[in-house]
């Protein structure tokens, strides 16, 4: 029974609704039904906060299709109990070679029988990948009709977190051979018929001002005042505690977390998973040896079980006990018991006699559902919420969307800190976004 504890004021959280409490808003509910009762292909996208990753959890539970999620890395992929793109279409990690395409018999026999499939963070998809997909959905069945003729539905912001091409001499080969490296430069996108949806309402902030000033960051139509009002905030006394750091690095993020765990008093507990099947230590969601210490600022990873949830995967809290087989810590001023749990790695299988898409279980982790939660890194943080946030571009922004991304996850100017100032060169918009939405005719 949760006893109450004044530990972890001032509160960390904002309430999520869980999709067992979700009620879709109008624009919402008009997108599922276009996508539900239709055949349209379909771009959904939207500022942060609008609702993506909810609609698109509601039509992967709501729809009587055969549906399956995929999404461009691991921890995208458990989060939306789906596959990542490479395992799914057994595809290799490299740069795609589209002559040495092949189809095996059970990806075939998945591919055939699916109605649609859901692209989660298509903004971070490579044109090489997308080109794959499609060639992959031809071969499986039989027709050069763009993906074969299935069902593509995407979700995601392109002003968002862009693909990673790390290798300077592959950005020169995306421009040369597809003009660009985002989903839109594939050559099927010249031939492939799909609507774009754009939802319009922000729920994670309320102040229209705040709001605006995002925007402006967003599309990088910034001015000085804009930029002031911003690294006003480098002035804002920081809070001693109830705050999270987001950073561009993982070395940063390292860092604070393990001086953070370090001055903590008391014993260090190591907490080991259990890994089953193949599972790439990338995907892992959470250290496979979890260091923890009574006081230490975590994140819950997963969704609580009890109905209501007294916690979604996001939430931040403070350890306050630790023992063998469980763990207590304090949500905004209530301690719970966390036990262990697992995440399940899943594969797509086509069941010939019940007609229907299947997933089956091939790797599991198991460990508790914590990560220290002091900082995290910006792209971690992308679909989350926070009451607030210190931001640390120190290391200085390197990536297209990056700095809106971190500015957005905090639901009011006033629950934003800036460890160092923003400047002009860390507002990174590509002009290629900005010219293909501008020639989207959005419904």
């Amino acid at each position: 029974m949760a006893t109450t504890n004044v530990m972890a004021k001032p509160r960390l959280n904002i309430k999520k609704d869980t999709i067992h409490d979700i009620k879709l808003s109008e624009d919402q509910q008009a997108i599922f039904e276009t996508l539900d009762k239709g055949l349209s292909n379909a771009y959904i996208t939207g500022k942060a906060g609008t609702g993506k990753s909810i609609l698109l959890q509601y039509f992967v539970e709501n729809t009587a299709k055969n549906v399956a999620v995929v999404a461009p890395t691991g921890v995208a992929a458990l989060n939306v109990n789906g596959q990542t793109i490479h395992s799914f279409f057994k595809l290799p990690p490299e740069l795609q070679n589209l002559s040495q395409v092949t189809i095996d018999y059970k990806t075939r026999e998945i591919l055939k029988h699916l109605d649609a499939i859901v692209i989660d963070e298509i903004s971070m998809v490579r044109a090489d990948l997308i080109e794959a997909i499609n060639l992959k959905f031809q071969l499986a069945k039989g027709n050069q009709l763009p993906f074969g003729g299935v069902q593509i539905i995407m979700f995601g912001d392109l002003f968002q977190l862009p693909p990673i091409v790390a290798d300077g001499q592959l950005n020169n080969y995306f421009d040369h051979n597809y003009g660009g490296i985002y989903f839109f430069n594939a050559p099927v996108f010249k031939v492939f018929d799909y609507k774009t949806f754009e939802l319009n309402h922000i729920f994670r902030q309320k102040d229209e001002e705040f709001k605006l000033l995002l925007n402006s960051i967003r599309v990088g139509d910034h001015s000085e005042t804009t930029l002031a009002k911003l690294n006003a905030r480098t002035q804002a006394p920081l809070p001693v505690t109830g705050f999270i750091t987001l950073a561009g690095h993982n070395a940063t993020v390292s860092r604070i977390n393990h001086e953070k765990l370090a001055e903590l008093q008391g014993t260090e507990q190591v907490y080991v998973a259990q890994v089953t099947g193949n599972l790439s230590e990338k995907s892992f969601p959470t250290e496979k040896d979890l260091k923890l210490k009574v006081g230490a600022q975590v994140m819950l990873l997963k969704n609580d079980k009890q109905k209501p949830p007294r916690w979604v995967n996001g939430t931040l809290g403070i350890v306050t006990k630790l023992t063998k087989d469980l763990i207590r810590v304090n949500i905004d001023g209530v301690e719970h018991t966390i036990y262990q749990d697992s995440w399940d790695a899943v594969r797509y299988y086509y069941d010939p006699t019940l007609r229907k898409i299947e997933k089956e279980v091939v790797s599991t982790f198991r460990q508790f559902p914590l990560r220290l939660a002091w900082a995290i890194t910006i792209h971690k943080s992308q679909g989350q919420t926070y009451q607030s946030v210190a931001i640390d571009l120190s290391g200085r922004a390197f990536a297209s969307g990056q700095t809106y991304v971190a500015l957005s996850r905090c639901q009011s100017l006033e629950g934003l800190f800036l460890l160092s100032p923003i400047r002009r060169a860390d507002i990174i918009v590509d002009q290629d976004i900005v010219e293909f939405m501008r020639g989207k005719s959005i419904t």
